[in-house]
């Protein structure tokens, strides 16, 4: 089937035109509520009349029905210490199961991680993540962790054989 590609000019052209028609009836409404006080502030709208261009220039602080205007932008003065969940990748193979989580900023004695049979737990600074791992067959007891620019590297081995033990275990990490 041929692309029919004036029917595609001619939707893109009527779509242009339904938008500027819109934004200037949105210009002129916003000039209307300054000229009839209902926007009050300090305004300066110049419309562009050059060949070939159409459209407005607009500068200006304005108050909409006799509020306030708003405060200037500042900062907190203290950034809240919320949890982020950091960015992490699983993978396993025949013999382990290996995690990648992205901590910047973190100094390595910062970093908590617990491991249990099917999840492990991840705690540093304002970071938490927990982790539902691809299977519970892991010996989490000899598991290993690296941590190296930013990035934690944790390396479970999987089990020879099935296991129904419940535990827990705080992984040094290297």
């Amino acid at each position: 089937m041929p692309i029919d590609f004036e029917n595609i000019f001619h939707d893109a052209e009527n779509f242009h035109r339904r938008l500027l028609k819109k934004m200037f009836k949105e210009i002129d409404d916003i000039e209307e509520a300054i000229r009839s006080g209902k926007l009050e502030g300090e305004w300066d709208i110049k419309p562009i009349e050059e060949p070939g261009v159409k459209g407005y220039i607009a500068k200006g602080r304005f108050q909409y029905g006799g509020k306030a205007a708003p405060k200037a932008f500042e900062l907190p003065k203290q950034i809240p210490e919320e949890a982020r969940e950091p960015l992490a990748d699983v993978f396993q193979d025949k013999d382990n199961v290996r995690l990648y989580v992205e901590l910047p900023g973190v100094e390595k004695t910062d970093i908590k991680l617990n491991v249990t049979q099917g999840r492990a737990e991840i705690k540093a600074k304002n970071f938490y993540k927990t982790i539902d791992l691809p299977t519970s067959d892991i010996e989490f007891d000899k598991a290993k962790a690296d941590y190296k620019n930013g990035v934690l590297e944790v390396t479970i081995p999987k089990t020879k054989k099935t296991t129904t033990d419940e535990g827990k275990t705080t992984i040094k990490i290297e």
